[in-house]
């Protein structure tokens, strides 16, 4: 696996705020400006703050920052912080009263992981912000992936840790960085389709009386390739196209996926070939969010065999 991820993307910088007793946290992106940011969301049980404005036709196309965070629907507030944060820099977008940051988010569920009475806001929030920098992503049971699990479609036996995941590579000129926060209904496979956490390549029914909790797989793309609303949406859909590969199932009823994509740069680059490296990254941060997690709340981490 490469040591670059998300942060490889010139300018962009990522923040962890990590609750370990409580089983949650959040991560926080921020990215050159001016920039275009796009989502598509596939999942049927979605949480999410400021997706309206990244739709086709809009009129606001930067955003602030972009805010990934544990503790389903109350970590939307972690967002507040962020947003506290920008204005106090007196970044945003332009109107007559000031600057308004514009931070979407989205939540997974992790309530029942840990203490699920704790829930970050908008100290976390703004926690995550202040920690951001340009290192390499620290990876695993950190930030908003503290909390996350995969595989429980199968039963609580099966269940396993989930966690963020980052990767990066070079496309022509330009490069692509993804950062995956984890925590899917469905088993995890590679990309060349070898199974990290059991279960079979093409899932059967779910055993009866099991019913998966709610769960949701994020993923921030980022690149300095020059690129439009409707290229990003494209860009959004090859990197779902790899959660479908390497979650079985995936894009259930009970989970919220959701893809956002930013371009910040004027390098040009095939906009396939862009597409068919995001399918790549996406992948392959799905595999590094499993296999670079660290044992929480007593959730077992994937065994790997030699």
């Amino acid at each position: 696996m490469s040591d670059e991820t998300l942060t490889s993307v010139p300018g962009v910088e990522v923040g962890h705020y990590t609750d370990v007793h409580a089983a949650t946290g959040v991560t926080v992106m921020v990215f050159p400006e001016p920039n275009v940011a796009a989502v598509d969301l596939r999942g049927a049980a979605p949480g999410t703050r400021e997706v309206g404005l990244l739709g086709p036709g809009m009129k606001v196309e930067t955003i602030q920052g972009l805010v990934f965070s544990g503790g389903s629907a109350f970590g939307l507030a972690a967002a507040d912080g962020v947003v506290g944060a920008i204005a106090s820099e007196g970044r945003g977008h332009p109107t007559p009263a000031g600057p308004v940051p514009i931070v979407p988010a989205a939540i997974i569920y992790d309530l029942l992981i840990g203490d699920g009475s704790v829930r970050p806001g908008p100290r976390e929030g703004a926690a995550a912000y202040r920690a951001r920098t340009g290192d390499p992503v620290s990876q695993g049971s950190v930030g908003a992936g503290t909390g996350a699990i995969v595989a429980g479609w199968r039963g609580p036996e099966a269940v396993r840790k989930g966690g963020v995941g980052s990767t990066a590579m070079t496309v022509g000129e330009a490069t692509l960085g993804v950062l995956v926060v984890l925590n899917a209904v469905g088993d995890v496979f590679t990309l060349d389709g070898l199974a990290l956490t059991g279960g079979a390549p093409v899932p059967p029914p779910a055993p009866a009386g099991i019913r998966p909790i709610e769960q949701t797989t994020l993923v921030a793309l980022a690149t300095d390739a020059a690129a439009s609303r409707t290229d990003l949406m494209r860009l959004a859909v090859r990197a779902h196209d790899a959660l479908a590969v390497c979650l079985r199932p995936s894009h259930t009823r009970y989970d919220g996926d959701a893809v956002f994509a930013v371009s910040s740069g004027d390098r040009v680059v095939d906009a396939d070939e862009l597409g068919e490296a995001a399918f790549r990254v996406v992948g392959r941060a799905i595999e590094s969010a499993v296999t670079k997690a660290q044992s929480v709340a007593g959730i077992p981490v994937v065994e790997l065999r030699s």
